[in-house]
């Protein structure tokens, strides 16, 4: 029986203050026991920069997502709601697309949904949203900041995705961080 080498990586964290919004992500990409690389771009900001898409998994696949959510957004005018629901609807039932292995965070100024190829979509609560192997940790790091700090979100998703740095090893302190303002 031969084992398959599994891609695991990344720490995607939204942070959801004062009418600001915040998405975080470290930067490790992993195969195996192996570091593959250390600065990898997984955040994007479209619909002119409205709307912020973070992705853990498979990096061909949530390239796949992007594209696919993007052509949503479009299509319902900015809608991520809508979109998220169609695309949700799409990837569990796609023969192809439920086949690919990743997730995806989406914000914009009102909304954050947390979408899966089961066909979830998840609106968290407590303003903060989370996927990937450290998303537990960034998590409980953020809701412990916004309960008792006066951080920024952009502050409390920064520091939260060093605490999970600290303790994933699949998680990495080269963190990215996007605002809609």
């Amino acid at each position: 029986m031969s084992k398959k080498r599994k891609f695991r990586s990344t720490t995607v964290l939204v942070v959801r203050k004062d009418e600001k919004v915040a998405m975080a992500a470290d930067g490790q990409v992993t195969l195996g026991s192996s570091v593959m690389k250390n600065n990898a771009r997984k955040l994007r900001k479209i619909y002119d920069d409205q709307i912020l898409i973070g992705f853990a998994g498979s990096t061909a696949d949530a390239f796949n997502l992007f594209d696919k959510f993007e052509a949503k957004v479009n299509e319902y005018h900015g809608n991520i709601m809508r979109a998220s629901v169609e695309l949700a609807k799409e990837w569990r039932t796609d023969k192809i697309l439920r086949r690919l292995e990743a997730m995806l965070v989406v914000a914009d100024k009102e909304n954050t949904f947390i979408i899966s190829g089961s066909g979830d979509v998840v609106e968290p609560n407590y303003g903060i949203a989370s996927i990937g192997s450290g998303g537990n940790f960034a998590l409980s790091a953020a809701r412990a900041y916004m309960d008792s700090s006066k951080f920024s979100a952009r502050e409390i998703a920064e520091k939260s995705l060093q605490i999970a740095a600290d303790i994933c090893i699949y998680t990495n302190d080269s963190i990215i961080v996007e605002e809609i303002k």
